[in-house]
């Protein structure tokens, strides 16, 4: 081989041969180039380009500086591939996510991302995910495990690392001090803007995520509510209430609220009360579940609060008079019927009316009769949770025959479909609730002569459309659209639940704003039960 062969081959090696530092930045360089996408055009619409080149350039710096500051903190001789395999991996995802439907990766959506079945993952699974694993996640991993780490001695490795550290603090520093003008206004006045840096904002979730769950000791109960008594009066029917939570069903969607479509054909002619005002206390069924059914008002709740302390559910049972059932046809109850019978109809072993994978909401009323025999001398709570407008595959959400509306958005890449098309899917989908809502109302029809009954319907959360670009929930509350936490809501009760003289004076305030902080002490106050923790001011129907 002649020199020059020898010298050629020796450099083609040499590109496969990094040093541990090397490796890192380029991999810094990498993630803030390619998987920054949704931070950066967030950031020009604030800062507009050809006005702020340069502290725009300056972000780049401190983002990639700041990326190789944690990677090599945390690599070693034994896990600096697998840190940067792992990193690269799931930045080529959180990316597809943020530059799709706008989504933040905070804990709240690590929750709800750790508490999703397989089949939500696979209503989320796309072409285009695949298509951003494969080449932003796959192919540079595939670079980083055949690439060559040339480590030196532990000691030079340390020294190496220390300044690192050193350098990468002044770097941060140096350039947040020489365009300080502009770093105060991006971390005072537009916040919202970090939550978009990837990989550096998933990571600081995780890691609150695990400080929320894993650090704070064994969970320990504290109950609540056991004074609990029901108070009746001589003739006093036995109840039946029917508690529906409804899922991504936002309020302007819903006819009965004013909406064009006439999305509620049924419910119109049953005499529910609409509560046109109410809003969510979460962005996701993670947070707002277990928060509508706590004693925890929204700006009080924390998730520790939540699988802490009994819920609504526990004071009702403490009563030994009130028999309480959770049915469940989305993912499960977050929490909130661990101590009550739950029952999984997501399962077509358990729900009769099931096409394929997909159960349908209406089979949870299936055998309904049986348990109210069962208990005959006690009151009954019924818990049923809906798939209801579960997205992003809509239109999955309803049987063929509720397409009303068309043409449809036919697939889970929403981003791809017409404004109408998602409108058309979500309302078609908004319609079988509709008639899932007036089958359970029919339902409890049936034990008029025998029992008092009721049916009280709150959705989660709302759901943005692409509105402005937004898809979806999940976004933090502050910074969330009406969309996303303005929520349908409505109630019906027989003639012999005794509510008149209140659901008279309740129709004249029932536009008032209401929140899920007032269910746990509606329902308390439905059932008459007497407890110290019953608060009469947040019970929707309580009358002085």
């Amino acid at each position: 081989m002649t020199d020059d062969k020898k010298m050629f081959t020796k450099r083609i090696r040499s590109l496969k041969n990094f040093t541990q530092l090397k490796l890192i930045i380029l991999t810094s360089i990498f993630l803030v180039l390619f998987d920054n996408y949704a931070f950066f055009k967030s950031t020009v619409d604030i800062y507009p380009i050809h006005e702020n080149i340069a502290f725009l350039f300056s972000l780049g710096v401190v983002l990639g500086t700041l990326t190789t500051l944690l990677l090599i903190l945390f690599s070693s001789k034994y896990t600096t591939k697998a840190i940067l395999i792992i990193v690269v991996l799931v930045s080529s995802l959180t990316n597809y996510f943020m530059n799709t439907y706008f989504v933040v990766i905070d804990s709240e959506m690590i929750r709800n991302t750790v508490q999703t079945n397989m089949n939500e993952l696979l209503d989320l699974l796309t072409l285009n995910q695949v298509g951003y694993f494969l080449f932003l996640g796959v192919l540079p991993s595939w670079f980083i495990y055949r690439s060559k780490i040339v480590y030196q001695p532990m000691r030079i490795e340390l020294i190496v690392k220390m300044k690192v550290i050193v350098i990468s603090l002044l770097i941060i520093s140096g350039t947040v001090f020489i365009f300080s003008r502009y770093y105060t206004s991006f971390f005072r006045e537009h916040k919202p803007l970090r939550y978009a840096t990837n990989p550096t904002y998933w990571i600081y979730s995780i890691g609150d995520y695990i400080n929320k769950i894993y650090n704070n000791g064994p969970v320990i109960v504290n109950a609540i509510g056991e004074d609990a008594k029901v108070v009746r009066k001589q003739g006093d029917k036995h109840k039946i209430v029917i508690v529906v939570v409804g899922e991504a069903a936002r309020a302007d969607h819903f006819s009965l609220n004013g909406y064009e479509r006439e999305t509620n054909p049924l419910l119109v002619k049953q005499d529910v009360i609409n509560l046109s005002n109410v809003f969510s206390c979460g962005t996701s069924t993670a947070v707002s579940v277990p928060c509508m059914f706590s004693i925890y008002d929204h700006n009080d709740y924390s998730y520790n609060k939540g699988i802490s302390t009994q819920n609504v559910l526990d004071v009702l049972s403490h009563t030994n008079e009130i028999a309480v059932l959770w049915r469940d046809n989305n993912s499960n109850s977050k929490g909130v019927a661990l101590r009550v019978p739950f029952e999984d109809y997501r399962m077509p072993e358990n729900n009769p009316i099931c096409e394929g994978s997909e159960c349908r909401d209406e089979g949870m009323l299936a055998g309904l009769d049986s348990y109210i025999d069962q208990h005959p001398k006690k009151d009954i709570l019924i818990v049923l949770h809906q798939m209801g407008n579960h997205g992003p595959a809509y239109y999955k959400r309803y049987p063929k025959r509720f397409e009303m509306y068309t043409p449809v958005c036919e697939t889970n890449q929403v981003e791809q479909c017409t404004q109408e098309e998602i409108n058309n899917a979500y309302d078609n989908a908004l319609l079988y609730t509709d008639y899932f809502l007036n089958a359970t109302i029919e339902f409890l029809k049936k034990y008029d002569k025998t029992h008092a009954t009721a049916m009280v319907y709150m959705s989660d959360h709302g759901e943005s459309l692409g509105e402005n670009g937004l898809y979806l929930h999940g976004l933090p509350y502050v910074m969330a659209p009406e969309s996303q936490t303005h929520i349908s809501a409505l109630m019906w009760f027989n003639t012999f639940f005794n509510v008149e003289k209140k659901i008279q004076k309740f129709k004249k305030s029932k536009d008032k704003e209401y929140t899920h902080d007032n269910l746990f002490h509606t329902l308390l106050g439905l059932f008459n039960v007497q407890t110290s923790v019953y608060q009469p001011s947040k019970d929707i129907l309580y009358i002085p």
